[in-house]
């Protein structure tokens, strides 16, 4: 449990009478937008938490009552096997399509105990690569090639560096190891103390070995850089800068036997000149002439879906907005869309011609009269 803890509810943002399916779909919005894997804002992995932990107990009819009739003491002794262990995390992350674990085995593991790593030689570093996609992919979602750079072991001298046919030479003031041990002996009253200093090797600076012949293909450096592509899947509506992970297509370890870091697709949308994009919504700048905007008219404009005719209501003032419903992106983890929103703006000549400054006249006249008429 966490110290500072704010109302089950309140996390979730349902009334403290919502039913089952309620919690359960807004947990997945939630836990989708907020997954650590593919949110890399620093306080993703704290809001996931207390999201989950606000899930465990309010899916689960005891605990629940519990919670309402009692508070956080009524919850305060659970484990995070008592309160993971009964969830199906499969029932509620399976369509996702990310094509990595969002259940048990995975991140909630690694967050709360019931999965911990093997220890074993140290991983590689995580890579990260960006993406930008058009609107129309994060309206339809699908997948999308992904290309990236990263070190793998040459081929050629097996990691080693040396050339084929020939192998490192071990430093002979280290025996290979990269580290020289000075021991010393002190004599006292309590009897004898020894003293042992390890440094790094000052002849082979800490490689353990000198390479004669270099690997001409990775200049005895035992990598190469490898131009590398993927297939992602991007699901309908993705967020903006959601981090999309790809477990073992990240740097090599520098371990003998070390497992590779995970790639990360960090996602952003295509600037578009038809739209702005702000969450699932979309903007879009409609200017009109004045006439159009005291008389009415209808304009065409176009959506991800194609263009569609609009009706501007007689009287319509600037910034104005007039909203599509469902005419933006797809909600990202929810069954529904945003909405496209049209901002008026009216167009005033610079230069009218003799006909309209006769026109305006006759209009600022007619509009004179009527306020000396209002007035007497």
């Amino acid at each position: 449990m966490s110290g500072e803890q704010r109302d089950y509810y309140e996390v979730l943002g349902v009334a403290r009478d919502a039913d089952a399916k309620a919690i359960k779909d807004r947990f997945r919005e939630l836990a989708m937008k907020y997954h650590p894997d593919r949110n890399k804002a620093p306080d993703a992995e704290a809001r996931f938490k207390e999201i989950a932990e606000a899930y465990a107990i309010l899916s689960d009819p005891k605990k629940r009552a519990e919670y309402d009739s009692r508070g956080f003491a009524g919850v305060a002794d659970f484990s995070a096997e008592d309160l993971f262990s009964g969830i199906d995390f499969g029932d509620i992350f399976g369509d996702a399509g990310f094509g990595f674990d969002l259940g048990s085995s995975g991140l909630f593991g690694d967050f709360f105990g019931r999965h911990r790593r093997p220890r074993g030689p140290a991983r590689g570093s995580d890579l990260e690569v960006r993406l930008t996609i058009s609107l129309s992919k994060v309206n339809s979602g699908g997948e999308e090639m992904v290309h990236f750079n990263r070190p793998v072991s040459c081929q050629d001298c097996r990691g080693s560096g040396a050339e084929k046919g020939s192998e490192p030479r071990p430093c002979s003031d280290c025996n290979g190891s990269g580290k020289q041990v000075t021991s010393r002996q002190e004599t006292k009253n309590q009897g004898s103390i020894s003293y042992q200093q390890i440094s790094v090797c000052p002849v082979c600076h800490g490689q353990g070995s000198f390479i004669d012949k270099p690997c001409t293909t990775c200049g005895g450096r035992g990598e190469i850089n490898q131009e590398d592509k993927l297939k992602v899947t991007i699901p309908a509506g993705i967020d903006e800068g959601t981090a999309l992970r790809i477990p073992a297509h990240g740097l090599p370890s520098s371990a003998a036997g070390g497992a590779p870091g995970d790639l990360f697709v960090i996602v952003y949308s295509q600037r578009d000149a038809r739209f702005e994009r702000h969450g699932a919504d979309l903007w879009r700048r409609e200017i009109i002439e004045i006439a159009d905007a005291v008389l009415g008219t209808k304009l065409s404009v176009p959506t991800l879906d194609g263009q569609v005719e609009i009706k501007v209501p007689k009287g319509s003032q600037p910034d104005e907005v007039l909203r599509l419903k469902g005419k933006g992106l797809p909600v990202f983890g929810a069954p529904m869309r945003g909405d496209m929103n049209i901002r008026l703006q009216i167009h005033i000549p610079e230069n009218p011609t003799k006909a309209e400054k006769e026109l305006y006249q006759q209009l600022r006249d007619i509009k004179g009269k009527s306020k000396k008429h209002f007035w007497q």
